[in-house]
């Protein structure tokens, strides 16, 4: 028994659903990073963009079928309405990957078809037959989703599956759009389309659905029982409004449980062979990487991810690890990548042994990044004694995914205590080359330091988020800080990691004005084409 064509197949929406997180935006460079890193990670198909949404979007789309899309790769696949435009915009991105695919949608639900589209039910079933057709034009690999669909009447929704598998879809994707059903309904929607779509046994059946109820994982997993073998998903559960079911959670689940899932897939019960092909040693670094350049944090509690997961404060509960670990822990951190073991480096480390365990962290920088990232190294190096795994993954995400590097931090002094008023001083360096500085006082003494940057970098913006995190234990630990700044209605986010979490502070706040600034600066060069025209 082949028991690979059995495996359910992962389908990551990161850049594409992820992104539409409120301040989740990421620029062409840390999508292409994402998408070499959950190459690594195994997904087999990756959704890298909405091609037709911007030229953005079009160029990330292409970059990644370019780099990522190699012929041992995965899939790259471009999100398209179901319209002609879109269609073809997203063949154009995606034409240089090995292996490609179309996702081409279009509501099916009576509240989207009379407040939004403002069509029939007939218009939709033509539509639909017209655009998959086109889309099977360009590639072999279709992939079609009735928006909707948890809202949509069954009977409706299975003659507009039949339509397109007809005109050639091979995926048929069901989508939760709005978070609304429960496993059991969503495991009864599978089941009514596989008894009741003709055609079905000529495409695959998918799973996308978002977490608005808490319920998406759980969702999923009745999908899988009841015939769905393609699962979309998202690192970290990223997406709109409450997010998407996230991969990990899935992946894991599938994994620790496949005894129980393996009868669903054909299996014996007692099959020990994996369920996906993910890299699940892959899973915490892929997790971190998101968090990092989206400057979206995990909650410390999130199931698999989060720092909590694997941490155990009652006693009972440490008295039993230490005699067995699996009396209460159901899976091994390791598994997912997460090594406590510290590596044997420090400040008298030479740059190839730093380059090698880079390396062996997943890490392959270019000449210029990893002199960068190894100068920041001896820096940590002199102030920490012991160097672990952890800390080189924050300075090297710090050093080598920071924001467009219009204004640069070149000092931060503060002066503060109980009998005091914090008060900071701040040199930055300007877009022209020029040093500024000022100065100002605060409730506290990042409070001084980012109203003394406000001084100097005079863009109006609402801080709405701050968030610190220790990367390691110990009084020399290297501080994470994570902000979100809000301008109109964009969200731009900012990271940075330092042993002095007043100038980690400092940094993260610059970094996020910087794609604040850089946005303001695009905003007014588009303005001042389209005036010409």
């Amino acid at each position: 028994m082949d028991t690979k064509s059995e495996r359910i197949i992962i389908f990551d929406t990161t850049l594409r659903d992820g992104e539409q997180c409120p301040g989740a935006t990421l620029n062409i460079d840390e999508k292409l990073t994402i998408a070499k890193q959950l190459a690594r990670l195994g997904v087999d198909i990756i959704e890298a963009g909405f091609a037709f949404a911007s030229p953005g979007d079009f160029e990330a789309v292409s970059r990644i079928a370019e780099t990522v899309g190699t012929s041992d790769g995965p899939v790259i696949c471009s999100l398209a309405r179901a319209r002609h435009e879109d269609i073809k915009s997203a063949a154009d991105a995606i034409k240089a990957a090995a292996k490609q695919r179309i996702h081409t949608f279009i509501a099916t639900s009576d509240i989207h078809l009379e407040y939004k589209l403002k069509k029939t039910r007939s218009e939709v079933l033509s539509i639909t037959g017209e655009m998959v057709s086109y889309a099977k034009s360009f590639t072999d690999d279709i992939e079609f989703s009735p928006e909707d669909a948890a809202r949509s009447e069954p009977k409706f929704l299975y003659q507009v599956l039949e339509q397109a598998i007809a005109a050639g879809a091979t995926t048929i994707n069901i989508p939760d759009t709005v978070g609304y059903t429960t496993p059991s309904e969503f495991g009864a929607l599978i089941k009514g389309i596989k008894d009741n779509v003709p055609n079905i046994d000529q495409a695959i059946i998918s799973v996308h659905g978002h977490n608005d109820l808490g319920l998406a994982v759980a969702n999923f997993l009745e999908a899988v029982k009841n015939g769905a073998r393609q699962l979309e998903c998202t690192i970290n559960g990223i997406g709109e409004r409450a997010g998407n079911a996230a991969l990990e959670e899935l992946v894991m689940a599938l994994h620790v449980r496949r005894q129980y899932f393996n009868p669903f897939l054909g299996r014996p019960t007692n099959s020990e062979e994996p369920l996906t092909n993910i890299d699940t040693q892959q899973i915490y670094k892929t997790s971190r990487l998101v968090s990092n350049l989206t400057g979206l944090l995990v909650q410390p509690n999130k199931a698999i991810v989060g720092t909590n997961a694997f941490a155990h404060e009652s006693g009972i509960h440490q008295d039993g690890v230490l005699k067995n670990k699996r009396t209460y822990e159901i899976m091994d951190a390791q598994l997912i990548g997460l090594n406590t073991n510290k590596i044997v480096l420090g400040k008298h480390s030479g740059r190839n042994a730093f380059r090698t365990r880079l390396k062996e962290l997943g890490f392959e920088l270019s000449e210029n990044d990893l002199n960068k990232a190894f100068v920041r190294f001896k820096e940590v190096g002199d102030k920490k004694k012991e160097i672990t795994d952890w800390d080189l993954e924050a300075l090297v995400n710090d050093e080598i995914q920071q924001a467009p590097d219009l204004f640069r931090l070149e000092l931060v002094q503060v002066s503060c205590g109980d009998r005091s008023r914090p008060t900071a001083t701040v040199t930055l360096r300007n877009p022209d080359g020029k040093e500024l500085t000022d100065a100002a006082i605060g409730t506290g003494p990042v409070d001084a330091v980012y109203k003394a940057i406000n001084r100097v970098i005079n863009v109006p913006n609402q801080l709405i988020e701050f968030s610190v995190q220790s990367v390691t234990a110990g009084i020399d630990a290297i501080g994470e800080v994570t902000i979100r700044l809000q301008y109109e209605e964009r969200v731009f986010s900012g990271h940075s990691a330092n042993t002095d979490i007043i100038v980690a502070s400092a940094q993260a706040y610059v970094n996020a004005l910087n794609r604040l600034y850089a946005a303001l600066v695009n905003q007014q060069k588009q303005q001042q084409v389209g005036g010409g025209v």
